[in-house]
């Protein structure tokens, strides 16, 4: 049980061993942000084998049992979700051992870089609702400085524009949670959960549902809370840009919602309705919007607020079969987006623009960037047989065995406007003629071309995990969800344990 421990302290141990030595060594930042990232890869994966054999496993901090004390929880979707943030944690440092040189203290980033990924695995497993707080505000303060990294106007104005909006969503989720302990007097997740199903359903609680709802929305870039993303992905170092928009989002903003939706106070049909809604709307105005772009980042952030639409739709609908989907798109979402940012930074550091308009024909000159283009881009797009046509199917499916059959046509015409931009991104960077100007320009280090290689091929074979060997890992996740407030008594059960 103390491996739960791990995740928070490995990354937070990382980033003071990084600020003490960074400076001091040169290469000490690299190496021990790649041996952190690589770390948690690997208890991540032996946290499936451990859900597999407990189902759940809860720690208790300083030995104080919980609901006194705070306890961090493991279960499916923990387990779920620590696989796809760390294996995503760990190819992103990989890259920004090259890409980071252009920038003057890799030290601080690598640091800033630690400590949101401490923040983000600490609201996987955190099983305390005000500790959830605490480390979505660590996770959201490092993403505010690093949006702003390369200190620039722009990313000054757009960090800036990022820490107020989120500050506003943070300080609804606070509110939320201090009418809730006021309600309940409890912070334990199970323990609310518990005391909530003794009571009838009040207003209090319906609207401590609206706030979550909220202050979640905006930290997932839904619209129409979603002004604060289409600066911040640009503006960001394309490393910091594939966590916030592969990771980032669905930590703080779908995770989130998730857990409390199903686990802690059982929304009602109504409220999932709300997010189907929210769903839709996100997954239409993010397509449109993306489709005018010609800035490469600026286009696949409106395409993270077009497909986080999928994963909310889905979840909405709260079938067996739709959550199933939700979760499958939410992983392979982090995949391609991740490779496409990876080979929007690429790019960038070969050519030195993002405007769509001054490429062409870079293939011929950079084979290994325009193949891992290609596989995010047609994965996004849903193209059989890679991981995206596979989530998006499933989705459609269980649109269409909830009734909603003109949602589901909405869905399909969606998935067209998204291959169409991708087709565009294609066009304009890979194919067509070479500008004499570029004639010159070489693939990037062996590094970032290591961790594109590896996205790519995740995203042609990710859909294994509907072939039955491997569909545990993501049945697991959708199980935790469908038991509803039956995750107190799982949770009560392992500290018997």
């Amino acid at each position: 049980m103390t491996v739960l421990s791990f995740y928070v302290v490995i990354p937070l141990g990382g980033a003071f061993l990084i600020s003490l030595l960074g400076k001091r060594i040169k290469s000490s930042g690299d190496i021990l942000a790649n041996l952190s990232t690589f770390s948690l890869l690997v208890f991540s994966l032996y946290s499936i084998k451990l859900v597999f054999i407990n189902k759940v496993l809860v720690y208790n901090v300083g030995g104080w049992v919980a609901p006194i004390g705070i306890c961090m929880v493991l279960d499916g979707l923990s387990s779920f979700m620590l696989v796809t943030v760390n294996l995503v944690s760990f190819l992103v440092t990989l890259y920004s051992i090259s890409y980071m040189e252009r920038y003057t203290d890799k030290a601080k980033f690598y640091t800033l870089f630690m400590l949101m990924l401490a923040g983000m695995n600490g609201i996987i497993i955190t099983g305390d609702l005000f500790n959830l707080f605490v480390f979505l505000e660590i996770a959201s303060i490092a993403s505010y400085a690093l949006v702003a990294f390369g200190t620039e106007a722009e990313e000054l104005e757009a960090s800036f524009k990022y820490a107020v909006i989120g500050s506003v969503a943070s300080s609804l989720i606070l509110l939320g949670i201090a009418i809730l302990y006021s309600y309940t007097s409890t912070l334990n997740m199970a323990d609310i959960s518990s005391v909530l199903s003794g009571k009838p359903q009040s207003i209090l609680v319906n609207f401590v549902l609206v706030i979550f709802l909220t202050g979640f929305a905006i930290k997932a870039a839904l619209v129409p809370f979603h002004a604060w993303l289409p600066d911040a992905h640009p503006s960001a170092p394309a490393p910091i840009s594939a966590m916030l928009s592969g990771v980032l989002i669905k930590v703080l903003g779908v995770y989130a919602i998730c857990r409390i939706f199903f686990n802690i106070i059982a929304a009602s049909h109504k409220a999932f309705f709300i997010l189907v809604v929210l769903g839709l709307i996100s997954m239409i105005v993010g397509a449109f919007l993306a489709i005018a772009q010609n800035d490469i980042k600026r286009m696949f952030a409106y395409s993270s607020i077009s497909q986080i639409g999928y994963i909310i739709f889905a979840l909405g609908i709260g079938t067996p079969l739709a959550i199933f989907g939700g979760l499958f798109h939410l992983f392979n979402h982090a995949v391609f987006k991740s490779t496409l940012f990876l080979t929007s930074g690429a790019i960038e550091y070969s050519v030195n623009t993002r405007d769509l308009r001054k490429l062409g024909g870079l293939s011929s000159r950079l084979p290994i960037t325009g193949y891992t283009g290609l596989l995010g881009s047609m994965s996004i797009s849903g193209i059989p047989p890679l991981g995206g046509f596979w989530s998006k199917l499933v989705i459609i499916f269980a649109a269409l065995q909830a009734g909603h059959f003109i949602f589901a046509t909405i869905a399909v015409l969606v998935s067209v406007i998204t291959l169409a931009y991708y087709l565009k991104f294609q066009s304009y960077a890979f194919f067509g003629k070479l500008d004499e100007a570029l004639i010159k320009i070489k693939e990037v280090p062996l590094t970032m071309r290591l961790s594109m290689i590896t996205l790519g091929l995740i995203c042609a074979i990710s859909g294994l995990l509907c072939v039955p060997a491997f569909k545990p890992f993501l049945q697991s996740a959708v199980s935790v969800l469908l038991s509803g407030n039956a995750y107190k008594d799982a949770v009560f059960n392992a500290l018997i344990r």
